[in-house]
């Protein structure tokens, strides 16, 4: 099992690339917390996998972050997925939405990092995994203004803690994605005037004719998790089937 003894804390655990990757990480060996604003989801999740330890949290609140990552005393492995995708351009981009998209996308990760990092110092070594996007620095994609730029910004995020702590037994690495076909996926499809041809269209923009399954993510994941990645720190692992090609 290449997560044999490591303890690792999922977010956004619930639904999509989250859920996928903590079962992974649990048939991997892992002990793992998975984590999620969505209780009633984090619960159908505990009745699949048994072995999974749920905890109610809404990453975005610096208060429940706080308790949470105090009752923790060990951990090898954060592995961050929360993320919001906003539809549309910089007008289409009110006050309200830019800063639910910077809690989301950016202070969850800054705030799960900031109070389990400590943890990992002490011990003299962790692991933090990031997921990102394509859609970022690497690549514009229409109709996602305030999501590009706030993976840009995760991006850097990434590198910054790599570099940071890199002498200190800590790794930090990023998975970037393209389109991958989850629940919050099929939600923004549902949305669309036409269901259908909004799909068709997502399809016909990956170079490999599909979506991602979370699956695939897992499966990066589980390796940027596990000690065979221990030389890989500061790294953007695009996944996203030729799209940025």
């Amino acid at each position: 099992m290449r997560l044999k003894s490591k303890k690792i804390i999922v977010t956004a655990a619930a639904q999509g690339i989250g859920r996928a990757t903590a079962i992974k990480f649990v048939n991997e060996g892992a002990t793992v917390i998975a984590t999620d604003i969505n209780e009633e989801k984090l619960e159908e999740l505990k009745k699949e996998v048994a072995d999974i330890q749920i905890y109610k949290l809404d990453s975005t609140n610096k208060n429940e972050v706080e308790k949470f990552c105090s009752s923790i005393d060990l951990v090898d492995v954060l592995f961050h997925a929360v993320g919001f995708v906003h539809h549309g351009t910089l007008m289409d981009c009110d006050n309200d939405e830019f800063k639910r998209s910077i809690d989301v996308n950016i202070y969850s990760a800054y705030l799960m990092s900031y109070n389990l990092i400590p943890k990992m110092l002490n011990q003299g070594k962790g692991n933090v995994v990031i997921v990102s996007s394509a859609a970022s620095s690497v690549k514009g994609a229409p109709n996602r203004f305030i999501y590009g730029v706030t993976k840009a910004a995760l991006n850097g995020f990434i590198k910054a803690l790599a570099i940071d702590y890199v002498k200190q037994g800590i790794r930090c690495n990023g998975i970037l994605p393209g389109t991958v076909e989850t629940p919050s996926w099929q939600g923004r499809v549902n949305m669309a005037e036409d269901p259908k041809k909004a799909k068709e269209d997502f399809i016909a923009r990956q170079a490999m004719g599909r979506l991602a399954q979370p699956e695939e993510i897992a499966s990066l994941a589980t390796y940027l998790a596990s000690d065979e990645s221990d030389f890989v720190t500061g790294t953007l692992n695009l996944i996203d089937g030729g799209w940025t090609l």
